[in-house]
């Protein structure tokens, strides 16, 4: 039976983990390295001696060739020697006949190889006559020495045709370095194993650096996904890290004010609703019980009954039409329409609030100019602004829409000198879910007015704030721009382009 603890194997369950990735591809990375290292140094090294060995033998045999003398062949005996001593070889000189004329004493395989093999110089005499421009090399066992060995020829003069020069043979062994070898070997495989102890205990420590603020990250977002809105995402050494941290600590902020805010909405939609709802059941009583064959008083309170549930229709109407604000579920419908007849129509609206409340709705404006936005959306806007300075005017009656024309904008101020708001309170009033302290209204209000405000500014792309100060009232200012039509024409053909 599976209990409610049980947890569902994800698809990213079975993803390999931070820490052993790190380790994964370090590892790789080191043996790569060693390989290299191994093939060029051990398996191509006998390879890479012996074309060291050549490019070496011909930089003697050229040394000795720049100084030979033809008139004093032996005049060239102490650099043989200094040069066969220098570089580990056997060097000798001879003429065309195959007789040595100089042959350094510090190997004697050269001479004796030359001797025991005299008919070799023959051969090889004739293979250099035949082309003087290619040396000879041969690679042979010597079976005195039991080594395998280079030997170079190549002319050293050439006289003339009648009477030939001489040659010079250089011999330099391959397989000394055969226990230089083997001890290059046993210190590759002792570095190759300290390489993978140190890779292993940096990769370990280096995975556990870098998996680790993750590890305690993921650890602080269940906790944030259980509901602990407390709970606080550390920094690690790195910028992402931190920047990661810095953001979901953010995030959490952020979330924790929105579910305060979210409880404090139900908490004044629940009052808002349960309001109206008791006023119309507390009549609709009066009515069946004390009013009903009274048709002065009946129709009194079924006035009422209708007005509470105007104010319900319009508290779920504005609900609904938040949610759909924020769900971008609504287009903006924009049309062309002149900004002073736009407010004398809004404020033509308030003439029976004027008369009967005593309030004085003043029009400030500049030139008149075309606007290019949703009429019914900013009518809106105009409406909750002039509806939040009526609720919150207090003793005075005074409201001025203003109308200030900007270079690339219309700026709109709804300005009344009311109560005002808090400094620390600003910053939250278009806040998604806010709403200020309750006051007693003058107009039937739902207290999600700047809510809806926010969504539909911010959908035209309009700038909005608001400036006030305690006891001498607020200024609600949102600015529409101008020239946004051919934005929007802009818009629409990059959409072709893209469909």
């Amino acid at each position: 039976m599976t209990t409610s603890t049980d947890k569902r194997q994800r698809p990213h369950d079975t993803a390999p983990t931070l820490r052993s990735t790190v380790w994964l591809y370090f590892s790789v990375f080191t043996l790569v390295i060693l390989l290299l290292i191994w093939f060029f140094q051990i398996v191509t090294l006998d390879k890479y001696y012996e074309l060291s060995k050549r490019r070496k033998i011909v930089r003697t045999s050229m040394k000795i060739s720049s100084v030979f003398d033809d008139e004093s062949p032996k005049s060239v005996e102490e650099l043989v020697e200094e040069l066969a001593y220098k570089n580990g070889m056997a060097i000798a000189i001879t003429d065309w006949n195959g007789n040595i004329i100089v042959s350094s004493d510090y190997m004697s395989g050269q001479s004796v190889f030359l001797k025991e093999n005299s008919y070799l110089l023959f051969e090889y005499r004739n293979r250099l006559q035949k082309d003087s421009d290619s040396a000879i090399y041969e690679v042979f066992q010597n079976e005195r020495f039991g080594t395998t060995e280079l030997l170079y020829g190549n002319i050293l003069s050439y006289r003339s045709i009648t009477a030939p020069g001489y040659l010079v043979f250089i011999n330099a062994a391959l397989e000394p370095i055969g226990s230089t070898e083997e001890i290059i070997k046993e210190q590759f495989v002792i570095i190759t194993v300290i390489t993978f102890i140190i890779a292993l205990l940096i990769t370990t420590a280096l995975s556990a650096r870098i998996s680790g603020p993750f590890t305690n990250i993921t650890a602080s977002a269940s906790r944030l996904a259980a509901g602990d809105y407390s709970t606080h995402f550390e920094a690690g050494s790195y910028l992402e890290i931190n920047e990661l941290a810095d953001t979901l600590n953010y995030a959490a902020t952020e979330i924790s004010k929105v579910d305060s805010l979210r409880n404090e909405l139900i908490a004044n939609v629940s009052h808002d609703l349960r309001t109206p709802l008791t006023m119309i059941k507390a009549y609709a009583e009066m009515i069946r019980d004390l009013s009903g064959d009274n048709p002065e008083k009946r129709s009194e309170h079924l006035a009422v009954i209708i007005d509470e549930a105007d104010r319900l229709s319009e508290l779920v109407s504005s609900l609904m039409e938040l949610s759909k604000l924020q769900s971008k579920g609504s287009e903006l419908k924009r049309e062309w329409f002149y900004c002073h007849e736009f407010l004398n129509d809004i404020l033509s609206r308030y003439t029976v609030l004027q008369e009967s409340k005593g309030f004085e709705l003043r029009l400030e404006t500049d030139s008149d100019l075309r606007l290019y936005a949703d009429r019914a959306k900013l009518s809106q806007v105009m409406f909750n602004f002039i509806n939040n300075a009526v609720n919150y005017s207090g003793d005075s009656r005074l409201i001025i829409v203003r109308q200030k024309n900007l270079p690339h904008a219309v700026r709109i101020e709804i300005q009344d000198f009311g109560l005002g708001i808090p400094k620390e309170k600003l910053p939250l009033i278009f806040d998604r879910y806010y709403r200020v302290e309750r006051t007693k209204r003058d107009i039937v209000g739902t207290g999600l007015g700047l809510s809806i405000v926010k969504e539909i500014l911010e959908q035209h792309g309009y700038r909005f704030g608001v400036s006030s100060e305690l006891g001498s009232g607020s200024t609600f200012w949102f600015e529409i721009k101008l020239g946004q039509e051919r934005e929007d024409e802009g818009s629409k053909k990059g959409t072709k382009l893209h469909s």
